[in-house]
């Protein structure tokens, strides 16, 4: 099948030898999130006014502080800063949280404010709408190109989460027998590669006993770091640190 402008960065995920191509999917539009977050974008009024208005989530935070643009940031956090006591003055002027004693109280003006701000990121509403079209891409090439049909059953299955996301978004994208399929193949994948896994784990920990010292370490040296991966979508290098 002939590779367009999506195909490309899904089918290369799937080339490489990883615990989860959904996760490596992410990861690159991340990179590139925070690339153009901390690029001269950031000298521009309407990327300005928006990161203004929605800040970042403590993940983003931290990969643009390990960015080294720090004057960079430190403007993007300045003006953030400054509307955000804008808004909150007002609001605390505005008086006490809704709702008496006996009856089920309401957010506060200040809360609504605050968990909005919790809830809302420049990096992932710039990175959603990309990421969806690759999942899209996903059921489009397993329904029509059997070369990636044959990646998608020899790759070393997902993470936890994409697993999820995967499974609940084929009955939209297949349908009938194609969808019954794939979520069989799919279930197949992950099972039986968080089960080696867990195996690679369970020797791991084999070897802190004395019994087992002069024994191979097998494929277990990085069983714990790839455990995470698949239970909580943190590639292995972001894990040990060593992601520059």
């Amino acid at each position: 099948m002939k590779e367009q402008l999506y195909t490309i960065p899904v089918n290369d995920e799937f080339d490489k030898d990883c615990e989860c191509p959904v996760c490596g999917m992410y990861r690159s539009l991340q990179e590139a999130a925070v690339d153009f977050t901390m690029g001269p974008s950031y000298m521009e009024d309407d990327i300005r006014m928006e990161t203004n208005r929605t800040g970042f989530c403590d993940r983003h935070i931290r990969l643009l502080y390990q960015n080294q643009n720090r004057l960079g940031l430190a403007l993007i956090l300045l003006t953030h800063t400054e509307q955000v006591i804008k808004h909150a003055e007002k609001l605390a002027r505005g008086g006490k949280p809704a709702g008496g004693l006996f009856r089920k109280k309401e957010s506060s003006g200040v809360k609504a404010y605050m968990d909005g701000l919790d809830a809302s990121c420049y990096i992932c509403s710039r990175m959603a709408g990309m990421f969806e079209r690759y999942l899209v891409t996903v059921f489009y090439l397993y329904e029509h190109d059997e070369e990636f049909r044959r990646k998608f059953s020899a790759c070393k299955g997902f993470c936890n989460r994409h697993y999820a996301l995967l499974y609940e978004m084929a009955p939209s994208q297949l349908s009938g027998k194609s969808c019954e399929e794939f979520l069989s193949e799919l279930s197949r994948v992950y099972l039986e590669n968080l089960k080696r896994v867990r195996d690679d784990l369970e020797w791991f920990t084999d070897k802190f006993d004395y019994r087992y010292v002069n024994e191979p370490w097998k494929n277990s040296k990085d069983a714990l770091q790839r455990t995470i991966q698949k239970l909580n979508s943190i590639p292995a290098d972001e894990v040990d640190g060593t992601k520059k």
